[in-house]
């Protein structure tokens, strides 16, 4: 049998099949379709089934990452969405936080409401901070204004009332006329979607579900429609934020859950490889084609959030924290107003794409300064299935770059990767020095296409002193998926002190949840010995107004076993704790897992010693080097390369400059010593 994963990207979408019987991972990529992106994913499932004489029936798994969800919100491609809110409260989503974005630039302002105020509509209703109804809901207004906003020809609503998170019965029941009255129209209630305390946050995450809700749905059934069409029978498990799978119907509930579906996955793979291999703390560096996603990853766990902003829009659900900049293999180099080099953040994606791939693209990228330096192969990547054309590079650096700056071409190309390089290194210093860590104990762990070909200039950059490069890192997105679990986020919001009056009140909330996670696991077909539940509480000392995550190591923990976990958790994040200071539970989270069987891949050890495929001239920052290139597959295991070399495979290219080392590890990954 086999178990197929798929990462649908800007440039490229990339594969990775797991043979369960002898445990061989197979990688490759297909271009992204970014009109239809389920395009790419049938032809790479249909090469595979053709070129490997696969039967669609002996697919028993099929994974699916993607950042679809993203890039509607960041280009504004949702739906025409309405809301209907507790009278009074039609405002909430434009009066937000009221933070200025930037504290002293008054040309930045805050991004349009994703509902517009004409609609927003108001009805009679409340609930109090307790849960009780002081107001009944007044059913006629909720169909009045489900019949006004569908003179508006809306698609979709978010149904948004104030305190629903503790009492949601009038949500539910709003929900229910309007469903009955609008049978076409895609319908959310924020209490389903995310039952915590805060309602800008709870407002903006709904609305954002029914903004995206009915083209991820559309998309989906083409999916869907393609792997029917392929005889492949077995339903698709999707990656979303928190690193988890989730089935496709529960992404037709929730999409807003997958807004970072893709790179969540890389990481949560990144954190099983590098466990593997004895190195509990690493930071993940994922450079793409369109952008670089960030991450760390200590004591062998992701680091998670709560909540981020896509597109400037405050979205709240369990996730990797992951920071992305606009930074990677298609980002083009361009000159600003006054002269100055830029790269990025805008990309040439996958159509036209760079201008050595010779698809239409004229602007020069990160990609032609690496084949114009020669670091990148200068006839073809992916195995020779796709051809370079350097010198087309090397014209549009030239006549764009080079001239305009009086430089020569080489020293353009250098420029243009220095500048990738610092903006790379600006975001692993904000998820680690920036928030306390040293850079010196970690491990850089590149993938993606562009990862390992920068990942030794990034790491002296950050005082960084080894590199961990994956096998096949530009299908690590891919391979993550293959090793993440089936999981599902559920909440409980209330504020109560934790008292040992309080307590018992407390974990009954985890006994609630841990019910509604086996009943969800139990419609995942998840066995019960293959089942999890993590627990947290978001906490903080009476009279502070953000709280901090604290792991619980059950549902049934001793309340002063919490509070010695929430005042280490408080040294961690604040430098300190507040002895005898009374705290307050706001949000009980429970993460219901059902455990996946993950592929071992089996690296077979040689004595041999390693020898080049070619030899070519590769610009470094000392020049033009006489460099040996090997092909990654035929080093064995132990194989020890000092640099200047370059070693190539299907998915990436890792460069060793000089006074660089590298070893083959027992699990085929490569280890970088970066010299002095």
């Amino acid at each position: 049998m086999y178990r197929v994963a798929f990462d649908v990207g800007g440039t490229f979408t990339d594969f990775t099949v797991h043979e369960t019987a002898t445990g061989a991972l197979r990688h490759f990529k297909v271009p992204s379709t970014p009109a239809d992106p389920s395009e790419a994913i049938e032809a790479g499932l249909r090469a595979l089934i053709d070129a490997q004489q696969i039967a669609p029936a002996e697919i028993s798994f099929v994974g699916h990452g993607t950042t679809i969800a993203t890039n509607m919100v960041i280009e504004r491609r949702g739906v025409t969405t309405g809301l209907i809110t507790t009278r009074g409260f039609r405002d909430v989503l434009e009066i937000g936080r009221q933070v200025r974005p930037h504290l002293y630039d008054y040309t930045v302002r805050i991004p349009l409401p994703i509902v517009p105020r004409a609609r927003r509509a108001e009805v009679e209703e409340r609930i109090d901070a307790g849960g009780a109804v002081l107001r009944a809901l007044d059913e006629a207004q909720v169909a009045a204004a489900a019949d006004a906003l569908a003179a508006q020809d809306v698609q979709a609503i978010a149904i948004c009332f104030l305190h629903s998170y503790l009492n949601d019965a009038h949500e539910r029941r709003a929900a229910e006329i309007v469903r009955c009255r609008l049978p076409d129209v895609y319908v959310c209630t924020s209490s389903e979607v995310l039952p915590e305390f805060r309602e800008y946050e709870r407002f903006s995450t709904a609305a954002i579900n029914a903004y995206i809700g009915p083209r991820m749905a559309r998309y989906l059934d083409r999916f869907l429609g393609r792997l029917a069409g392929l005889g492949i029978g077995v339903q698709p498990y999707t990656v979303h934020s928190n690193g988890g799978l989730m089935s496709v119907e529960s992404v037709r509930r929730f999409p807003v859950r997958c807004c970072l579906s893709g790179p969540a996955a890389g990481v949560v793979g990144a954190a099983e490889v590098a466990r593997d291999a004895g190195l509990p703390n690493v930071i993940t560096f994922d450079a793409g084609g369109t952008s670089t996603d960030v991450s760390l990853i200590e004591r062998g766990r992701p680091a998670f959030t709560s909540g981020r902003s896509i597109a400037d829009y405050p979205v709240r659900a369990p996730m990797v924290d992951v920071h992305v900049i606009g930074a990677g293999g298609g980002s083009i180099a361009w000159l600003d107003d006054a002269g100055a080099l830029k790269v990025g953040p805008h990309s040439a994606g996958a159509a036209p794409g760079p201008v050595a791939y010779g698809k239409g693209g004229t602007e020069p990228t990160l990609t032609d300064a690496n084949a114009v330096l020669r670091r990148l192969n200068p006839v073809a990547l992916l195995d020779g299935r796709m051809q370079i054309d350097e010198r087309a590079a090397h014209q549009a650096i030239a006549e764009k770059i080079a001239a305009p700056m009086g430089l020569s071409v080489e020293q353009a190309a250098l420029g243009i990767i220095s500048i990738a390089v610092a903006n790379m290194s600006r975001a692993i210093r904000s998820v680690s020095t920036e928030k306390g860590h040293d850079t010196r104990e970690f491990v850089l762990f590149p993938f993606g296409g562009a990862g390992p070909l920068h990942a030794t200039a990034v790491a002296v950059e950050c005082g960084i002193q080894r590199v961990l490069v994956p096998v096949q890192p530009g299908t690590m997105c891919a391979r993550g998926i293959l090793l993440s679990d089936v999981s599902i986020d559920l909440v409980r919001s209330e504020l109560l002190e934790a008292t040992e009056d309080n307590w018992p009140r407390i974990l009954q909330r985890f006994v609630t949840m841990r019910s509604d996670g086996a009943a969800w696991l139990e419609s995942e077909q998840i066995a019960l010995e293959r089942r999890r539940f993590d627990c947290v509480i978001d906490a903080r000392y009476v009279g502070q107004n953000h709280e901090v995550p604290v792991r619980l190591s059950s549902d049934a923990v001793p309340r002063d076993d919490f509070i010695r976990a929430f005042e280490d958790a408080h040294r961690r994040e604040y430098g300190y704790d507040i002895a005898g200071r009374a705290i307050e539970v706001v949000n009980c989270r429970l993460k219901a897992v059902g455990l996946i069987d993950r592929p071992s891949p089996r690296f077979a050890g040689s004595s041999a010693a390693p020898l080049p495929k070619a030899v070519r001239r590769v610009h470094f920052d000392e020049g033009w080097l006489e460099t040996p290139v090997f092909d990654r597959e035929a080093l064995p295991i132990g194989a020890n390369i000092r640099g200047p070399a370059v070693i190539e495979e299907m998915s990436a290219t890792t460069l060793l400059p000089p006074g660089c080392e590298m070893t083959v590890t027992r699990s085929g990954n490569l280890l970088l010593e970066i010299g002095a």
